[in-house]
């Protein structure tokens, strides 16, 4: 008899001990924090479908934390502390530099992260195809190439682009890079401006000598495109975007990804670790696929800046107006 009792206890102590983690939770018990690194139409859509993912998967939405580092380095740093001090079951990191901070801040709980566009070069991971770490997630990689054959389709007669980016974002690093290949393979002769904060778009755009402007998924521009395209407007140069939002926030057209379903993808990923059925450390990067852009042009800048649009792309672009 005692032999059953103690192969019963060792048995109960290995369910309870082996198994660990969120997988052995209710889905009302499982405590899951977010990290936004700051505001815009992108990064929100993002976290919204995150969070609508989650909640089709059975958990409480409206039980997930959520902190936004107002675009602040520092902001990032102390609420990635406060959440790995919690210790949540897994965390959500919205955005290249929020991913950054929470990565140095535990190699333990499992981080999804999205709008991200190279986990790799971001040293989150040790390969986007393996990452090796506590961190998978979705990358918000735009198709760059269309984004420059479409300035060209738009403005046949363009010689330079200037490509507008955040200097210290890797994110932006990354894309200004393949911006500037794309560039040359077009035709076009690339001029790179970067900025480092919000004080600097003014005269940064204001320098800018060049027939378009083309700005990535930069987060600091994305949240200030308005004062970007006040300058450019007045200057008659239109500006090629990563990005619906920055589209409907001022700027020309653009071949964007699908922001919400970029956060669903990653909340799909969020599901799997929870449950148990994967692990952050084997699970690859994923993307969107080119053919799922979409092509988003602004109307009222259009007529302002007196371009043609090709009947080739009226067709399968959606038009939209400057959000006031």
């Amino acid at each position: 008899m005692k032999k059953v009792l103690s192969g019963l206890l060792v048995a109960g102590l290995m369910l309870t001990g082996c198994g660990g983690g969120s997988a052995t939770k209710s889905k009302s018990d499982v405590k899951i924090s977010v990290i936004q690194y700051m505001q815009h139409d992108a990064l929100d859509a993002t976290l919204k479908g995150f969070k609508d993912e989650l909640a089709k998967n059975g958990y409480n939405k409206d039980k997930i934390v959520v902190k936004n580092a107002s675009g602040d380095a520092s902001n990032c740093e102390t609420i990635a502390e406060q959440l790995v001090n919690s210790n949540p079951d897994l965390i959500y990191a919205i955005a290249t530099p929020a991913a950054q901070a929470v990565a140095k801040k535990t190699q333990d709980i499992p981080v999804v992260v999205s709008a991200v566009t190279d986990p790799a070069s971001a040293k989150l991971v040790k390969s986007n195809k393996k990452p090796g770490t506590n961190v998978t997630g979705a990358s918000d990689l735009t198709p760059v190439a269309d984004q420059m054959k479409l300035l060209k389709q738009l403005l046949p007669n363009a010689k330079n682009v200037a490509i507008m980016y955040t200097g210290s974002e890797a994110n932006s690093e990354f894309q200004a890079d393949m911006a500037v290949k794309e560039a040359k393979k077009n035709g076009l002769t690339p001029i790179r401006k970067t900025v480092s904060d919000s004080n600097d778009i003014q005269s940064v755009a204001q320098s800018i000598k060049a027939d378009a402007v083309y700005v990535p998924t930069d987060n600091l521009l994305a949240a200030n495109i308005p004062a970007v395209t006040q300058i450019l407007d007045e200057a008659g140069i239109p500006l090629i975007c990563g990005e619906k939002g920055m589209v409907e926030a001022g700027g020309l057209a653009t071949y964007g990804i699908d922001y919400t379903n970029l956060g669903k993808m990653a909340g799909k990923m969020a599901v799997k670790i929870l449950s148990g059925k994967g692990k952050a450390a084997t699970m690859p990067i994923e993307y969107q696929s080119a053919k799922d852009s979409k092509l988003t042009i602004n109307s009222e800048k259009v007529e302002k800046l007196k371009v043609t649009i090709p009947n080739s792309l009226k067709t399968k672009a959606e038009f939209v107006t400057t959000k006031k």
